[in-house]
C-alpha cells in the first residue's frame, strides 16, 4: 500500500500539503482532485520519486514496477508500432539479457530468459502494442509511419499508448483524456477499467473518473481528505460535509436560491425527449451539490443577445470541406439543416468525420465548397476554436487583448470600453490586480481558455460555435461553463469530449459521419455504444483488408495458389424470377450445390490439415514445457527454448490462417 503521514510538501516558500496523511490500498483507482495550483502535480512528483517529502514520511513498494505517460514531445522517425512496444521495459531488459546470452554461448541463461520471454507475452506484444495505438484513433496504415510525422496531440497519444504498453503496479496518468476525442476516450475507459493494478488519476472530465475511479482523493488547504467513491460520490458526501457547516452555509443562501431557481425554470422547460432527460438528470445533480457550486470561486454569465434572428442559419445542399492544390475535397455532403434560435445542438461524429470543418464553415473561417448557407439577419457569432488559444497574442496581456477588441467593435458594441471599465469586466474572469498585465505567453491553459471566453461574451453573440471549449479548463470552471450555457438566451452549437457538458447542455444532437450530417435520435449512453460498435466494425474492415492479399497469396502449407471464390451461378431468387420449371430449378440447385462443393472442397481440407498441425504443434509444446520442469543440461534447455518460440511462432501464423479459411468458407456458404 501507499502511505502518507504527516507529510509536508512545498514548492519554492508555499506550502502544498501540511501534515497530510492517507492511505492507498494495492488495486484501488484513485481520482486525484482539487483546485488548479492546489498541489496536485506536486502530489504526484512525490508518487514517481522526481520530488521527496519535506517532513514526515512517505512509503510506497520499493518492489512496485510504475508507469506514466512522459511529458515530453518525442522526435524520432521510428515506426509508431516500434515505439510503443518499447514501452515494455520488461521485454526490452529480456531481449537485451537474451543477445547477451546468446552472445556469450550461456545456453543456461538463454534457457531462462527464452522461459522470462514466453511469461512476459513476447510472442503477442506487437499485436498488444498495435491495438492499443489503433484504440487511440489512429488507422492501420498509420502504424508504421514515422512518429515524427504526427502532429503533436497524435503523439502524445503515442506517447500514452506506450505507458499503457509497459507492465506496472502503479499507474499514474495526469489529463490523459486531453489529446483524446470522445471515441478514444471511450476506449481508454474501457481499457483502464480492466487495469489490474493501482491506477491515480488527474482529470478535469467527471464521467471519465466516475468511470475509471473507485477512491477520490481531495486536495483542499494543504490537506488530503480520502472519500471511498467516484467523483460525483465525493461531489454529493461533500456537499453533505458542507451542509452540515452552517456558518459557511449560511453565507451561501443567495447563491443557492439562484442555482434552485435556475434549476426548476430549465426542468420545467425539459421535453420527454431522451436527450432531455440526459438533461433533466444533470440539473438533478445540480441540485444535490448545490452548496459545493455555491462555493465556486468562478461564475460568469453571457449577457442576452441584442436580437434573435429566427432562424439562424438556413443550409441547403451544402458540401463542407477543403481545398487541395486548387481541388475542392468534400467531407460532408447534401446537408441540409435549419439551426434555430434557442436551440442547443450537440454535434457529434469520431474523429476525422468533419466536426471542426462543419463549425468552422459556419464560423466564417473556411469557405462553403457547394450549395448555400444562408444567415439570419443580425447574427452575431461567438466562436471557440480548438486552435483558438494559438490566436493570442503571447506579448500581449488580457488588457490589451480587451483594447484590441473594442476598438475592432466600436460604438456599434454597445459595451463601456473606457479602460477602467475594461479591468473591471476582466476581474469578473478572475484577472484581477497584476493579472491584467501579465503577458498570455506566461499564463497557463486555463488562463487562456478563460480570456478567450472573456472575450466572447464581451461581443454578446446570439450563436455560440464552441470546439472542444473544456480542453484547459479545471473541474469548477467547467461547471461555470455550463451553467452559463444554460442560462444563455442564444443559440448553442457544442463539439465536445465532456459529455457532463453535452449531457448537462443540449437538448439535441447532430451525428457527423460517412459524408453526412443526420439527427441522432437517442442520448450519448446510446452514442457510447454506437462508438464501440463502430470501432469494432472499423477493426474488422482493417482486418480483412490485411487478410486480402494473404488470401489471394501462396499458401506456404502447399505452395499453391490459395483457392479464390467465384460468383455462384445464377441464385435461387434469379431462377425463379425468369420462370424456370420445377425440373430445371431442381436441375440448377444440383449444380449450385455442386459448384458450391467444389469451392469449399480445397478450403475444407486445408483447414482440417490446419487444425492437425495445431493439435501436433500443441501437443509438442505441451512435451517440451514438461521437459523444461525435469533437470537438464544447458545445452538442451537452450535448445528446448528456442524450439518453443518456434513453435509459439508457427501456432500463431496456422491460427491467422484458421481464421482466414474459416472467414472465406463462411462467405462461400452464405452466397
Amino acid at each position: 500500500m501507499i502511505q502518507l503521514k504527516n507529510v509536508t510538501l512545498r514548492r519554492g516558500s508555499k506550502v502544498l500539503l501540511d501534515q497530510a496523511s492517507v492511505t492507498l490500498n494495492p488495486g484501488e483507482k484513485i481520482g486525484l482532485v482539487g483546485r488548479n495550483g492546489a498541489g496536485k502535480s506536486t502530489l504526484f512528483a512525490l508518487f514517481n520519486g522526481t520530488l521527496h517529502e519535506d517532513g514526515g514520511d512517505f512509503d510506497m513498494p520499493k518492489a512496485w514496477r510504475m508507469a506514466q505517460v512522459a511529458q515530453n514531445m518525442p522526435e524520432t522517425d521510428q515506426p509508431a508500432s516500434d515505439f510503443v512496444l518499447e514501452g515494455d521495459t520488461r521485454l526490452a531488459e529480456l531481449r537485451e539479457r537474451l543477445a547477451a546470452a546468446e552472445a556469450s554461448g550461456d545456453g543456461m541463461e538463454m534457457a531462462h530468459v527464452y522461459t522470462d520471454l514466453a511469461d512476459a507475452g513476447d510472442h503477442d506484444a506487437l499485436p498488444r502494442a498495435e491495438a492499443l495505438i489503433l484504440g487511440l484513433g489512429f488507422r492501420v496504415d498509420e502504424l508504421n509511419k514515422p512518429v515524427n510525422s504526427f502532429s503533436g496531440g497524435w503523439r502524445m497519444r503515442l506517447q500514452l499508448a506506450r505507458a499503457l504498453m509497459c507492465p506496472s503496479d502503479i499507474l499514474l496518468l495526469d489529463e490523459p483524456t486531453n489529446h483524446l476525442d470522445l471515441d478514444a476516450l471511450v476506449w481508454l475507459e474501457a481499457w483502464l477499467q480492466r487495469y489490474a493494478g493501482t491506477m491515480i488519476v488527474i482529470s478535469h472530465d467527471r464521467e471519465f473518473l466516475d468511470a475509471v475511479t473507485n477512491v477520490t482523493l481531495h486536495i483542499e488547504h494543504a490537506k488530503l481528505t480520502r472519500y471511498g467513491s467516484n467523483y460525483s460520490g465525493f461531489e454529493i458526501l461533500r456537499a453533505q460535509q458542507m451542509e452540515l457547516q452552517q456558518a459557511s452555509f449560511a453565507k451561501q443562501q443567495d447563491k443557492i436560491a439562484h442555482l434552485q431557481k435556475f434549476i426548476n425554470r430549465f426542468k420545467a422547460q425539459a421535453s420527454k425527449a431522451k436527450q432531455a432527460q440526459s438533461r433533466v438528470k444533470a440539473l438533478e445533480r445540480m441540485e444535490k451539490v448545490a452548496p459545493l457550486l455555491a462555493e465556486a470561486e468562478f461564475t460568469f454569465g453571457f449577457k442576452a443577445p441584442n436580437n434573435l434572428p429566427n432562424p439562424m442559419l438556413a443550409i441547403s445542399e451544402a458540401s463542407f470541406g477543403y481545398t487541395v492544390n486548387e481541388a475542392p475535397k468534400a467531407i460532408l455532403q447534401g446537408v441540409s439543416k435549419s439551426v434555430l434560435a434557442g436551440q442547443r445542438i450537440g454535434i457529434l461524429g469520431a474523429n476525422g468525420q468533419g466536426k471542426s470543418t462543419l463549425v468552422k464553415t459556419i464560423a466564417r473561417t473556411m469557405p462553403l465548397l457547394e450549395g448555400t448557407l444562408t444567415e439570419g439577419k443580425g447574427l452575431n457569432i461567438g466562436y471557440f476554436a480548438q486552435q483558438e488559444l494559438d490566436v493570442l497574442h503571447p506579448n500581449d496581456n488580457p488588457l490589451e487583448h480587451m483594447i484590441r477588441l473594442a476598438k475592432e467593435l466600436g460604438p456599434g458594441s454597445g459595451e463601456p470600453s473606457r479602460e477602467q471599465d475594461l479591468r473591471n469586466y476582466l476581474g469578473t474572469f478572475n484577472f484581477s490586480g497584476d493579472m491584467v498585465k501579465q503577458s498570455v505567453g506566461s499564463m497557463s491553459g486555463g488562463e487562456k481558455a478563460r480570456l478567450v471566453l472573456a472575450m466572447i461574451v464581451w461581443q454578446r453573440p446570439n450563436l455560440l460555435l464552441l470546439d472542444e471549449p473544456t480542453n484547459h479548463l479545471d473541474l469548477a470552471t467547467r461547471e461555470a461553463l455550463s451553467m452559463a450555457l444554460n442560462e444563455f438566451e442564444g443559440t448553442v452549437m457544442l463539439v465536445s469530449h465532456d459529455r457532463a457538458l453535452l449531457r448537462a447542455v443540449c437538448d439535441e444532437f447532430w451525428m457527423v459521419g460517412r459524408g453526412k450530417v443526420e439527427p441522432f435520435d437517442g442520448d450519448l449512453d446510446d452514442y457510447q455504444k454506437y462508438l464501440l460498435e463502430e470501432s469494432k466494425r472499423l477493426r474488422e474492415e482493417a482486418k480483412n483488408a490485411s487478410r486480402e492479399p494473404a488470401v489471394l497469396a501462396t499458401d506456404p502449407a502447399t505452395q499453391e495458389p490459395s483457392p479464390a471464390i467465384a460468383p455462384v451461378a445464377l441464385p435461387l431468387a434469379t431462377a425463379h424470377a425468369a420462370g424456370f420449371s420445377s425440373a430445371e430449378q431442381r436441375k440448377l440447385d444440383a449444380q449450385k450445390r455442386q459448384q458450391l462443393a467444389e469451392q469449399t472442397r480445397p478450403l475444407k481440407r486445408e483447414l482440417a490439415q490446419n487444425e492437425q498441425r495445431m493439435t501436433s504443434l500443441e501437443a509438442e509444446k505441451a512435451q517440451l514445457e514438461q521437459l523444461l520442469t525435469t533437470p537438464l543440461p544447458p545445452a538442451e534447455i537452450a535448445e528446448a527454448g528456442r524450439r518453443l518460440k518456434a513453435l509459439a511462432d508457427e501456432v500463431s501464423t496456422l491460427e491467422e490462417r484458421w481464421l482466414e479459411l474459416s472467414s472465406l468458407l463462411e462467405e462461400a456458404t452464405s452466397t
